[in-house]
């Protein structure tokens, strides 16, 4: 049974987070079962993992060159690891394959998170008599379960994200197989190979979007929301809804929803936004030759959020993804709020970092079609194209119940009253104008203080007025200095 995802896409493309993946040299027993129990047990509800046998990795980095497995080894080591599996507790039998990477034979084995978890793995597989315990991950080791942790597990049981139940008012056939066939083409899997004897049941097993005996084989609600035609039918309101609101009256206001499988919605709600809202704006500088470029809006933060609203929100809450585009902002809101376990203070520190993921197996399918950010990457990664383009950060809301959660992005300042003609540069800048330039300009490469203020179109020594923009933007973590030693002539500034 093939595996949906590459190895090259594996290792090269951070598809999935590096604390998924386990390395073994080779093929050891007792440390192989205790792995995959750990990914099998799925503490985290990250989606279990996966063990690349024939390589290892050395302070997170792969070891190069990869030793890979003797190949003729490779069909013992599968009977083997299905011997082992057995002594599972309930029965766990994860997918492996056989695969070549830079001319290496590996065994590419994938756990993801069980259905009956959790599960119990003896100590010493090769004794009959060995206890056995819970085996969990934290971090990239698998280690064996506390006492909490053995609580927490036990609490998980018939406890399986929304995403990844089954749907019981669904059938196979509501699964269209273009749909998955275009996914497979789209993260050049390998279950493409040999598509001719590739049926629906065996497409919706190899990917895990059904499950099931076969007499009552049913689809997954991940599956329903990514491979059939109308996602609605099972789950109302699961689409995107896009206001335009270009007056306060209301007049000329515009809707639109964006309907159909997930990443297809979503494909289609950052295209409008990309050809209909983003807008740019050229300025030329005094005594600079390159132009300086602004948006109304960062479209990379735009995308990173929505795609966030998409993948966070409850599809139990019969509620849509909404975005609301003022004059003068864009509000993005989904349901519920974040998780408990993410603080106000996280909230208005942009340090929100959640253990839990509310829809696995939806992170999972976005992340191969690299819609979203894995690692909690994304926050920091919108926040520095914010920057980058000298926008006003954006503004996250939610209440004390934690009902919705709202990214309200401001519009860019040379872009407010946009229905005047941006006027001539003036020779005395205010600071925020200063601020702004001075970014803009370290977008172009680092420079010194003075090369700055020369860039900036000022003769002669870098003003006070000019220097304290500068040490502004420096408390508040937008430029840094790229040596210690601050007052060298030679030490630059760079964005952060």
């Amino acid at each position: 049974m093939a595996i949906p995802i590459t190895i090259d896409t594996l290792l090269n493309e951070n598809v999935v987070e590096w604390a998924r993946i386990e390395f073994k040299e080779g093929w050891n027993p007792e440390t192989t079962l205790k792995t995959i129990a750990a990914f099998a047990n799925d503490i985290d509800n990250w989606g279990g993992g996966y063990i690349v046998l024939g390589a290892e990795e050395k302070d997170g980095e792969l070891v190069k060159p990869i030793r890979g497995l003797d190949s003729s080894e490779i069909d013992g080591i599968q009977k083997e690891l299905l011997r082992y599996c057995k002594f599972l507790r309930p029965a766990y039998v994860p997918q492996s394959q056989p695969v070549k990477y830079e001319g290496k034979h590996l065994l590419l084995i994938w756990c993801p998170g069980g259905y009956e978890r959790p599960y119990l793995c003896p100590k010493r597989p090769l004794d009959k008599k060995s206890d056995k315990v819970y085996y969990i991950r934290k971090l990239s080791s698998t280690i064996e379960a506390t006492d909490a942790d053995r609580k927490e597990l036990l609490g998980l049981m018939n406890n399986i994200p929304f995403d990844d139940r089954v749907n019981l008012s669904a059938e196979l056939k509501d699964l269209k197989y273009p749909l998955i066939q275009n996914y497979l083409e789209e993260v050049n899997s390998d279950l493409l190979k040999n598509d001719d004897r590739n049926t629906l049941e065996k497409l919706a097993k190899n990917l895990r979007i059904a499950y099931g005996p076969s007499e009552y084989f049913k689809p997954l609600n991940v599956g329903l929301l990514f491979f059939s035609d109308d996602p609605e039918r099972f789950f109302p309101y699961s689409r995107i809804e896009l206001v335009d609101i270009p007056d306060p009256t209301g007049q000329g206001m515009t809707e639109r929803f964006f309907r159909g499988p997930l990443d297809q919605q979503l494909k289609g709600a950052l295209t409008y936004i990309r050809n209909n809202v983003i807008a740019e704006k050229i300025f030329k500088v005094d005594g600079q030759a390159e132009a300086v470029r602004v948006f109304n809006y960062s479209y990379e933060a735009i995308e990173e959020f929505v795609s966030n609203a998409v993948y966070h929100k409850s599809y139990q809450i019969h509620e849509p993804v909404t975005i609301r585009i003022e004059k003068e902002k864009i509000e993005i809101t989904s349901i519920p709020g974040p998780d408990r376990s993410i603080s106000d203070a996280d909230i208005r520190n942009y340090t929100m970092r959640s253990r839990r993921y509310r829809n696995r197996r939806i992170g999972d399918f976005l992340k191969e079609l690299h819609l979203v950010e894995g690692r909690n990457t994304g926050i920091p990664r919108a926040l520095r194209k914010i920057r980058e383009n000298g926008s006003p950060l954006p503004l996250l809301v939610t209440d004390e119940d934690r009902s919705f959660f709202s990214v309200i992005l401001p519009i860019h300042e040379q872009f407010r009253n946009s229905g005047e003609e941006p006027k001539k540069q003036k020779k005395r800048r205010s600071r925020e104008e200063i601020r702004h330039l001075i970014i803009i300009a370290l977008r172009q490469k680092p420079q010194s203080m003075t090369e700055l203020y020369a860039s900036l179109g000022y003769r002669g020594n870098p003003s006070g007025s000019f220097v304290s923009c500068v040490k502004e933007l420096i408390d508040e973590g937008a430029v840094t200095y790229t040596e210690a030693e601050k007052h060298s002539p030679m030490n630059l500034l760079i964005l952060k």
